[in-house]
């Protein structure tokens, strides 16, 4: 072109849209120029970084708007305030929203919607925005409403939900507006409520496949096979084109129950319907439902079969194969992917951490690698990296490493304080894991099963009964905690280690379905410790009751009975057993040595 003016450079930035590069290289030939830009250019500039996650270069475009004044238009005001709520920073978003001297329709809705996607703004929060919005005589139209079911939903706030359900149907909006009626049947679903997602789906004309696809989903995140395929089945009747949604949606639910055949009938509509070449979402599930369903061989194939391999499907790749106890493979993974030029995230790191912590081959050096990896590429304070990192120290004995990086954790979860304990507990650290319990608790955060779980395994390490016995009366007492079998075991084996066989005895019989195998033989093995032969006869007769076809059983019991000095039913136990042609699998041990 002979001649390019601020217009020219307008169209060629925007047009760069998905190409930020480009679009940036652009602006800075056009400042080169000494062409000055309009607010057009920047309001384009700033959703070129917003969808990009540019924050540097986002940054330095606000310092530009500052500087040509141009930071009360509202068009670019209102693109800064959802870059800074793309980005996480709220603060600075509500900031600019408030200074702006104009607010339109769109700057509201942009706020909303940023107040969303963090996922931290209370429903209080959100309405009170939206009372704001009304009183300042703004109209809201279906896009505001969306963002507001969106955020009850999210927060499973019903009663506030029915509140923006009156609203909608006031304005009758779920007439009009078909993307508010999905966003019903979303935020009734998101809340548990299935009779009013249905309510809403049927309110719903059929030629609507947005609704079709919500439903379908719906069911399928609540476990409902056989009314997810019910639905799936109809709409197809009735014309409408599954989408990414729905068969996602069918195939997590295929992965979470293990069906494999039902998996792979969906993997035969996905391939008829051409998504399993376009659709990063529909081959990361496809490699997730194999390895769930324990099979790797075509959760590798589904692999590699990629048109492109993504930072996703090797994720799900590595999970897979982590599920599949191939932890080796995981970590020769982890280097292809490094090969092939990808960026690995908080997912791939956790996951390879978690490889390396429980492989056989894996030492002290591989996890060091990898938390100096994480630090380099700013991933050392995600939260599942950090208990990831920390577990993989715990086992190889490296406690106090675990604790410095607990320390360094700017405001610890439920979850990583759960981490702590586990390590303190595999490092028979008992009363520091109970401390930390504690502390957990003063902090206002709730214990789940998992961490009571930690505690108990740490009092059984150490040998701390009272401590044990206080955590586990506090389980249902004061957290509304049911126990399960692994709380009871890890009792039984405590007081077993301790001599307390008979309170012991008392706890198995308490137990849901009176102890499994593993229970009993631990008493059986501490009464052999203990020559308690009142007890240790007891646990040997419900012992072979529990699992008459384990070798190792019969072989335990019989042993008990020699040691004891009743050698005919020592005899007699091992006579069943050879008649029963029982036979041991022979162990193997692994070893590793430093060269």
């Amino acid at each position: 072109m002979p001649l390019r003016d601020t217009v020219t450079y307008n169209l060629i930035i925007s047009g760069f849209h998905k190409q930020p590069n480009h679009a940036l290289r652009f602006y800075a030939e056009m400042g080169l120029l000494g062409i000055r830009e309009s607010s057009i250019t920047l309001s384009s500039l700033v959703v070129v970084c917003t969808n990009d996650g540019f924050l540097r270069e986002g940054v330095q475009v606000h310092c530009r708007v500052v500087k040509l004044g141009f930071l009360c238009n509202v068009f670019v005001g209102g693109a800064l305030v959802g870059f800074y709520s793309h980005v996480g920073l709220r603060g600075v978003a509500l900031e600019l929203f408030d200074e702006l001297p104009e607010r339109n329709l769109a700057v509201w809705n942009v706020m909303l919607r940023g107040l969303c996607e963090l996922g931290r703004a209370e429903v209080e929060d959100l309405l009170g925005f939206y009372s704001r919005m009304c009183f300042e005589g703004v109209k809201p139209n279906g896009v505001t409403f969306c963002y507001l079911l969106r955020g009850c939903g999210n927060q499973r706030r019903l009663h506030e939900g029915k509140r923006i359900q009156g609203c909608v149907l006031k304005l009758g909006l779920v007439e009009s507006n078909v993307f508010v009626a999905n966003a019903l049947v979303d935020f009734y679903s998101a809340c548990g409520c299935l009779v009013g997602a249905r309510k809403c789906f049927e309110d719903i004309g059929n030629e609507d496949v947005i609704s079709w696809n919500s439903l379908v989903s719906v069911y399928a995140e609540n476990d409902l096979l056989c009314d997810a395929l019910e639905v799936f089945s109809v709409m197809q009747l009735w014309g409408q084109r599954p989408s990414v949604r729905s068969l996602v949606g069918l195939l997590n639910l295929c992965s979470r129950n293990g069906e494999l055949c039902l998996g792979k009938q969906v993997h035969c509509r996905v391939m008829k319907l051409g998504f399993d070449e376009v659709s990063v979402h529909i081959q990361s599930s496809l490699i997730d439902m194999y390895g769930k369903c324990r099979d790797i061989e075509n959760s590798v194939a589904v692999f590699e079969c990629l048109p492109k391999r993504t930072l996703e499907c090797f994720n799900s790749l590595m999970t897979s194969l982590s599920h599949c106890d191939a932890v080796d493979d995981v970590v020769e993974l982890f280097g292809l992917m490094i090969d092939e030029g990808l960026l690995p995230d908080e997912v791939t790191l956790s996951t390879t951490l978690k490889a390396v912590s429980v492989s056989a081959s894996a030492s002290f050096m591989s996890s060091q690698l990898l938390h100096c990896y994480a630090l380099k590429s700013g991933l050392g304070g995600d939260a599942a990296v950090a208990c990831s990192l920390m577990d993989a120290y715990s086992r190889c004995g490296h406690v106090e490493l675990s604790h410095q990086i607990f320390l360094r954790l700017p405001s610890p979860n439920a979850i990583c304080l759960t981490s702590m304990i586990k390590a303190y507990a595999q490092n028979g650290m008992g009363k520091e894991g109970i401390a930390v319990l504690e502390a957990m608790i003063e902090r206002g955060l709730k214990p789940d099963a998992v961490t009571f779980l930690c505690a108990l395994t740490g009092c059984n390490h150490t040998g701390l009964v009272e401590e044990g016995r206080t955590v586990f009366d506090s389980m249902k007492s004061i957290h509304g905690v049911d126990p399960d079998c692994r709380h009871f075991s890890c009792m039984v084996d405590l007081l077993c280690r301790a001599g307390l066989l008979h309170e012991a005895e008392e706890f198995l019989l308490q137990a849901p379905g009176k102890g499994d195998c593993f229970m009993w033989s631990s008493l059986l093995r501490s009464c052999r410790v203990h020559k308690n032969e009142e007890v240790g006869t007891r646990a040997a007769q419900v012992l072979v009751e529990l699992d008459p076809h384990d070798p190792a059983v019969w072989l335990q019991a019989s042993n008990f009975y020699a040691e004891i000095g009743n050698f005919d039913a020592s005899r007699q136990i091992r006579e069943v057993a050879l008649a029963r042609k029982m036979t041991r699998e022979i162990g193997h041990s692994l070893i590793e040595i430093r060269q």
